[in-house]
């Protein structure tokens, strides 16, 4: 009995002595924090997406108050409103960033392609692309297990009965996640104020991509032959958009009505005083 009193009085004075020297230490070597970092911390978004740059919303806090180097607009979902305060905050200037959007760059969905087999196994994009390069015939396409959608931080894709992402563009801050997570690099962030994408990712020649997908480009060119403004262009036997002269130049979309397969996709810049269904009966109107 005397044994085991004796045994908890010295554990009791040795967790003393170890919680003094605990305490000293840490007062003696703490690092006094700029209080500025968790108030640019608290108007971030806390998506955590990684956008900026950094590995979360804490590290671009710490970042832009202690670095000049690092500009106050790295945070893509907070847009010109939280680049805005950040600036004021730090004392820096904030220049104007594009608003973005995510656009998938697929319309294969299962009733328009072929699969190259039957696949069995884990029910993610990057596992399904490891074995011959993933289930779809065409190997530039959308193989459509939703790795994107699990992976958004906003909570802006859903994965269609069709087996293709949809993007809710009012919630998409165009952080750019999604785009980082595909293996076939099949999403891509395109400006708001674009007029026309591609909805296509393969760079199979025409009668290749033609076979695997009846909705897929084929690279035959009459989009850039009916482009007056020189936006679009062949590369690697697809047509890919230049968003910048598409924006700035073009009025209306005489390349929609040229393409044979419909792999461009018709868009309209987003207007506060359209609603979603105006919005939507525009898109028609230009796709028709």
């Amino acid at each position: 009995m005397d044994i085991a009193i004796a045994v908890i009085i010295v554990m009791t004075l040795v967790g003393l002595v170890f919680g003094l020297v605990l305490a000293f230490a840490n007062k003696k070597f703490s690092v006094e924090v700029n209080p500025l970092i968790h108030i640019v911390e608290d108007i971030l978004p806390k998506g955590q997406c990684g956008g900026c740059g950094f590995a979360g919303c804490l590290a671009y806090a710490e970042a832009v108050v202690l670095n000049p180097d690092v500009a106050p607009n790295l945070c893509v979902p907070g847009k010109a409103a939280v680049a805005k305060q950040v600036a004021e905050l730090t004392g820096k200037i904030a220049e104007e960033v594009e608003p973005k959007v995510a656009f998938v760059k697929c319309a294969g969905s299962v009733d328009k392609s072929k699969k190259a087999y039957e696949y069995i196994g884990l029910q993610d994009c990057v596992a399904a692309s490891l074995l011959q390069g993933g289930p779809k015939g065409c190997q530039y396409g959308c193989l459509g297990f939703g790795t994107c959608v699990k992976n958004c931080p906003f909570d802006a894709m859903t994965l269609g009965e069709n087996g293709l992402p949809i993007i809710d563009e009012d919630k998409c801050t165009g952080c750019g996640v999604c785009e980082s997570v595909c293996p076939k690099h099949v999403i891509e962030l395109i400006p708001l104020g674009t007029h026309v994408a591609i909805n296509c990712n393969s760079n199979d020649k025409g009668a290749i991509a033609r076979k695997l997908c009846t909705i897929g480009c084929i690279g035959c060119g009459l989009c850039v032959k009916n482009c007056s403004h020189g936006a679009i262009k062949i590369e690697n036997n697809l047509a890919v958009v230049d968003f910048k002269i598409c924006v700035s130049e073009c009025s209306e979309s005489t390349c929609l009505a040229k393409c044979p397969t419909g792999a461009i996709k018709g868009y309209i810049e987003k207007m506060p005083e359209q609603s979603i269904a105006a919005k939507a009966t525009e898109n028609k109107t230009l796709a028709d």
